[in-house]
């Protein structure tokens, strides 16, 4: 399936640093504070412990709603394979559970670690469940898919968003698109590059 990818034009225009300081003069206020809002909505770790996306300053940040009873979930190979790829250079995966779609990730957090490392020795971050779609939504998953620069709703499990190292949304990724998809690798290849 073809990735959705915002323009370079647009990115540079909503550009923001993690720390919540505009990153160059073009990004606009009102998209900035947007960004800075965002980055410090607070989600837990699959452990429990409370952190946001300025805990990856400076990261390149691939995030997943994963689940683990779906046709997609063996994409958990190849996503713990990218991140191990690139992990040294500055990239992170985080797993976000959520049951949805199909009631495909009815475990408890316990039990979602427990499958990833067993099944798939995933090493990448899991954050705890959380709803990605509906009334429950949770404001991270809100932001994304309303008032990031690629909005719509999350479709199924394994949806991704690229973010730079600056947090802000570059590409998106239908639930169907392999982690070793070449655009998908390409695109993170050249955040890697450009902003080290």
């Amino acid at each position: 399936m073809k990735a959705i990818i915002i323009v370079a034009a647009v990115a540079a225009m909503a550009t923001q640093n993690f720390a919540g300081e505009p990153a160059g003069a073009s990004a606009s206020a009102s998209h900035s504070v947007a960004v800075a809002n965002y980055l410090t909505i607070p989600f837990n770790t699959i452990t429990g412990d409370s952190t946001n996306l300025t805990a990856y300053k400076g990261k390149v940040v691939l995030v997943v709603n994963v689940a683990s009873q779906c046709g997609n979930t063996p994409q958990y190979a190849a996503l713990e394979a990218l991140y191990r790829k690139y992990k040294n250079r500055g990239f992170v995966i985080l797993g976000f559970p959520a049951n949805n779609f199909g009631q495909q990730e009815p475990g408890t957090n316990e039990e979602i670690l427990t499958f990833c490392k067993t099944n798939y020795d995933v090493t990448f971050p899991m954050m705890s469940k959380i709803s990605v779609a509906g009334p429950d939504q949770h404001p991270l998953y809100t932001y994304l898919t309303k008032e990031s620069a690629l909005p719509g709703k999350i479709t199924w499990n394994f949806g991704k968003f690229l973010l730079d190292r600056n947090g802000v949304v570059i590409a998106r990724f239908d639930p169907k698109t392999k982690p070793d998809n070449p655009e998908l690798v390409s695109k993170i290849e050249k955040l890697l590059t450009e902003q080290q």
